[in-house]
């Protein structure tokens, strides 16, 4: 078995075994249950049998499935994952784990793909879920806007995990990742256009560099490329919606809040693990 095999066991290995502790803990199944839980909740109130700016049957749940994921998942994902490498840290797991013929890249990678497993797979499950059962009631099922939409939710995911990896291989205590991740997320969420555009013109700066400057967070990437989905005009943004349709075709902008938040999270991986790797973390 050469060098390259080796690596790949060991990286399977801690990806089985943290997966396999992340199923046994009642915070999983706790977050599993919410999302299961929340589409049977707008089926039951009748919300596919309801209509707001167009939105009707499987659009309008989807529509609101996403609304929600963009509020619940990325705190879920920071406060589950900053504490991973920290935690075990602190813990002397780390200790253990690395004394063993285990390279520092193949514990990173394990544990972060680990994580996008658990934390990727009941959210799109709940998703797939409400299409069955619209199927069951002869509900119209948009699978080019299903597929769309996994995607979306799979980019935010990846891009708050690697966020949050970043975070615990740096952070010193799980205290103080706990303290700056919950800051970077009040941050984003501040920064969404109506609290961002509204101060930045405030300040008569130019309108375009506002707009620009709102799309660089992955959160409003995440919310403009739900809603261009269903909503091809984006009229529930207002004028801004001009600027951004002419600006890029709608397809190009389905691409981009597809990609970017990848491309982030990908990038803030890297250097975690790098970190993690040249550094004394234990």
């Amino acid at each position: 078995m050469n060098a390259s095999e080796i690596k790949n066991k060991r990286f399977i290995q801690i990806f089985l075994t943290d997966l396999r502790l992340n199923l046994r803990s009642k915070s999983f199944w706790l977050y599993t249950l919410f999302f299961a839980g929340f589409i049977a909740l707008m089926f039951a109130t009748g919300i596919t049998e309801s209509q707001v700016i167009g939105f009707v049957g499987l659009s309008r749940l989807m529509i609101t499935y996403m609304q929600v994921s963009m509020v619940i998942l990325p705190i879920y994902v920071l406060i589950s994952t900053v504490r991973s490498i920290v935690g075990d840290k602190e813990n002397g797991v780390l200790e253990y784990t690395l004394s063993l013929p285990i390279s520092f890249s193949s514990y990173y990678w394990g544990k972060f793909l680990s994580r996008f497993t658990v934390i990727y797979f009941p959210v799109v499950l709940a998703l797939f879920g409400a299409a069955i059962w619209g199927l069951i009631k002869n509900l119209d099922v948009p699978w080019d806007v299903f597929f769309l939409y996994t995607g979306l939710l799979a980019s935010m995911v990846f891009f708050f995990l690697g966020l949050s990896m970043w975070l615990s291989a740096r952070s010193k205590s799980q205290e103080s990742a706990l303290g700056i991740s919950f800051m970077i997320w009040l941050l984003l969420v501040a920064l969404l256009d109506i609290l961002f555009i509204g101060v930045m013109l405030k300040w008569r700066i130019n309108p375009e560099l506002v707009i620009w400057t709102a799309l660089l967070n992955p959160l409003q990437i995440f919310r403009t490329g739900t809603l261009i989905l269903f909503d091809p005009k984006l009229t529930v943004m207002g004028p801004v919606s001009y600027y951004i349709l002419d600006s890029m075709s709608r397809t190009t902008f389905i691409i981009i809040s597809l990609l970017y938040p990848v491309l982030l999270g990908a990038i803030l991986a890297y250097f975690g693990n790098k970190y993690f790797k040249n550094h004394d973390v234990v």
